[in-house]
């Protein structure tokens, strides 16, 4: 029996004008916020090479996604080919998919933190020392490390079209929590991720690195010990903890590939080799242990 697949058009390409917008609306806000001495020391507002170098980071992400969407959708429809498991088309569906997709992306964003491999993919996007919505589409030229954290929703019988849809909402959603004109948001932010939970997961700050990997909903770092409020008496500090300091846009989508190759490359043991490239982005070998001093002879030693 063939299925009655709905047709669902790319929403990340049709909401391209809604991107460029808001990105205008909350450059013209900011700039009216930045006026009153209140706000002075609290909003970066843009500048105009670090807001390019984010949008040509994004235009080059749509770029690559073209193709790469076909593959991963076409690897989804593999798995989800092996599996008798059919969850259909309706409402119910939907909704279990928009919990099972943030759940995915808690576990793929969690990964591209902690491991250094996929760190270097997604480096990109904390790579601004600056916090607005156009940091938000400065998204990675190496999208290939994501597809397999959302390919167990294909086995337990969530159609392809449904998964890269839920995706795209999931991205949508996330583009607007990447401001600083909105503050916190009441009893919302027991539930939701927000801009102020997503300002401290941009945070240098000791006490937000590693945080809040949640795409739609905290609910996932709050049970699995992630969470970390956004404080008043330590405002985060954005980029990474050592910046690039470059707009150039091969630099900032590649340098930390080239980093691990040139660490791997000088590392003195397969352990040192594997700990550079696939533990945490701050995993430092080991310093070898002191040999203890020889004893000085005392008076009655022969020799």
């Amino acid at each position: 029996m063939t299925e009655n697949v709905p047709h669902i058009p790319d929403l990340i390409l049709l909401a391209i004008p809604v991107f460029i917008l808001s990105i205008l609306g909350e450059v013209a806000l900011l700039a009216h916020l930045r006026r009153e001495a209140k706000e002075q020391t609290r909003l970066r507002g843009y500048t105009l090479r670090d807001s390019s170098a984010s949008i040509g980071m994004g235009l080059g992400n749509v770029a690559v996604n073209v193709g790469w969407k076909v593959v991963a959708f076409a690897l989804y429809g593999a798995l989800y080919r092996l599996t008798p498991l059919r969850l259909g088309f309706g409402p119910v569906t939907w909704v279990v998919l928009i919990f099972a997709d943030d759940l995915a992306y808690y576990g793929f964003h969690r990964v591209h933190h902690e491991c250094r491999l996929f760190w270097a993919s997604h480096v990109v996007h904390h790579s601004s020392e600056y916090y607005n919505l156009s940091t938000a589409v400065r998204q990675t030229w190496t999208p290939m490390t994501s597809w397999v954290f959302w390919a167990p929703l294909a086995l337990v019988g969530f159609h392809p079209m449904l998964i890269v849809t839920a995706q795209s909402v999931s991205l949508l959603y996330q583009f607007f929590i990447h401001t600083e004109a909105v503050g916190k948001l009441g009893p919302l932010e027991w539930v939701f991720n927000t801009p102020s939970h997503h300002r401290a997961h941009h945070g240098t700050n000791a006490r937000y690195l590693d945080k809040n990997y949640a795409g739609i909903f905290i609910i996932w770092d709050r049970l699995f010990g992630t969470f970390q409020e956004e404080l008043e008496t330590d405002r985060p500090v954005y980029g990474l903890t050592k910046n690039l300091g470059t707009y150039n846009l091969l630099r900032i989508g590649f340098h930390e590939f080239a980093a691990i190759a040139r660490d791997v490359r000088q590392a003195r043991s397969w352990s040192e080799r594997l700990g550079r490239g696939l533990g945490n982005p701050a995993w430092q070998p080991r310093a070898p242990a002191l040999r203890p001093a020889a004893p000085i002879p005392g008076p009655d030693a022969g020799g």
